[in-house]
């Protein structure tokens, strides 16, 4: 065992079931819990300050457990190129311990630090390594389906396998100094306390007891007020929870539900943990997605990218109850549920035809939970781009999807206060009401609440003759070759 070893803190701010610290921890005697401020994630182009103060709250959360255990963080702002080499220097450390992360700037990073330090990467991730997963010929999978059944052949992690905290850790050297940890003020955390004890508490609310949450999910999932979510994906992004915590709680619920449909909603949560991994596997082994189109043949499709529509659509002014009510969440609190995602993007890609990477950084900028592989998959899955088989034919109906999912306008009148009163039966077509019923509620369309920017029906239609003539031409093409 040698003397000293750096635990760098990346996507992995807990103490539980961490494998990047307990390698540290049976490497070294003396451990230094290092975080690095790469001014590219917190000063780059479209940076999320709900997203950066939900990390410096975490990050003093950890702090405080660390100190709770003998320990310290020592955090330092600057290029990890520059500053993890010149820590292993003051400390010297003889090795470097991290969790592995996958996205294409994560991977350049550890490569250009491996240069100068020995760095030794653990998983943690996600519960299977993109490398573990491939197909019968050893290639990466690029459908969900076989992906997904090819990771649960996959041995499972058990409970025994966790990693548990450590009750103790060695000081930190005085001389191993840190910058402060920045403060953005002026941010709710009420419905996302940022701490790893808030990301257990909220696992064990989703999964434990015979009335679990869990056990609904697969008919409450889809409710666009979110009731039936885990809401667990922030504490995934930051790792304030590990993947194989979740999928071992998860399965400890289902070994204990009382019916087949219990079960059933058991299994469609782990569904989502897997599409989660999916996104992941993607990104590792296909980086260009981050800038292009997974499915090459939209590279032709002809966006509009009309401005005005797409700042109507980030402002919640589309015209569509729906729409609105979820754009307005996402600017209050950073978050909305999956179903409100899928109907936005689909509104933003196929009504107004706005590229879905405009979307798509929108969402980064204002998501708690943005993470590069799962933005960038999901925005693709609704575009049509990503590596659905035939999915542009996917359009989601804004009127009947609030119909479905909000049947009686709560979440849109929680969100659009000129719908407060509007009548069930037009609350996700306002524009439908009579004019005599729009004076008494004072929803005046065009007034105090705007009209559809697009009809939905005429929109969906174009949308799909743009498709049809996109594949003409390829066709057209590949004849001429």
């Amino acid at each position: 065992m040698s003397s000293v070893a750096l635990w760098w803190i990346r996507r992995d701010l807990r103490l539980t079931d961490n494998a990047a610290l307990a390698a540290a921890l049976r490497h070294a005697h003396q451990i230094i819990p290092v975080f690095i401020l790469d001014p590219i994630a917190h000063h780059g182009h479209s940076v999320s300050q709900r997203r950066l103060a939900f990390l410096y709250e975490a990050l003093r959360s950890l702090d405080s457990a660390l100190r709770k255990r003998g320990s310290r963080l020592v955090v330092r702002y600057g290029k990890p190129d520059d500053l993890i080499p010149a820590l292993v220097r003051e400390s010297g450390a003889t090795a470097v311990f991290a969790e592995e992360d996958y996205s294409p700037y994560a991977r350049q990073r550890d490569a250009r630090v491996a240069k100068h330090v020995p760095l030794h990467l653990t998983p943690g991730v996600v519960i299977h390594p993109p490398e573990t997963v491939r197909t019968a010929d050893d290639k990466p999978y690029t459908v969900f389906t076989p992906f997904a059944r090819a990771w649960r052949a996959l041995p499972s992690p058990s409970r025994s396998a966790l990693l548990p905290p450590p009750t103790h850790l060695p000081p930190v050297p005085d001389e191993i100094t840190g910058d402060p940890i920045p403060t953005i003020a002026g941010f709710d955390w009420s419905h996302f306390p940022p701490s790893e004890q808030a990301a257990q508490e909220r696992l064990e609310h989703f999964c434990h007891g015979d009335e679990a949450p869990i056990f609904r999910y697969h008919h409450e999932r889809n409710w666009l007020d979110g009731r039936g979510s885990s809401r667990l994906s922030p504490y995934f992004r930051f790792g304030l929870l590990s993947a194989r915590s979740a999928f071992v709680t998860a399965m400890e619920a289902r070994a204990k539900a009382k019916t087949e449909e219990a079960k059933r909603g058991v299994d469609a949560w782990i569904n989502e943990l897997i599409w989660r991994e999916f996104y992941v596997n993607i990104l590792a082994h296909f980086p260009h997605v981050v800038k292009q189109n997974f499915r090459q043949v939209y590279n032709n499709f002809p966006w509009e990218n009309d401005s005005t529509l797409f700042a109507a659509w980030r402002e919640g002014m589309t015209g569509y109850p729906v729409v609105d009510a979820a754009m307005r969440q996402l600017r209050e609190e950073g978050w909305i549920s999956n179903r409100a995602r899928m109907i936005v993007a689909s509104f933003l890609v196929k009504d107004l035809l706005v590229h879905w990477r405009w979307g798509e950084r929108w969402f980064w900028e204002q998501l708690i939970d943005g993470d590069p592989a799962a933005n960038n998959g999901g925005w693709q899955w609704t575009a049509g781009t990503g590596t659905d088989a035939a999915p542009f034919f996917r359009i989601f109906h804004p009127v009947k999807q609030g119909e479905q999912f909000d049947p009686d306008g709560r979440y849109v009148r929680r969100w659009v206060p000129a719908l407060a009163h509007v009548p069930d039966h037009f609350i996700h077509h306002p524009w439908d009401m009579p004019a005599d019923l729009q004076r008494k509620t004072g929803c005046r369309i065009g007034d105090t609440y705007p009209a559809p920017l697009v009809d939905h029906e005429q929109a969906r239609q174009r949308a799909l003759r743009l498709l049809q003539q996109l594949h003409r031409d390829k066709q057209k093409r590949a004849k001429e070759r």
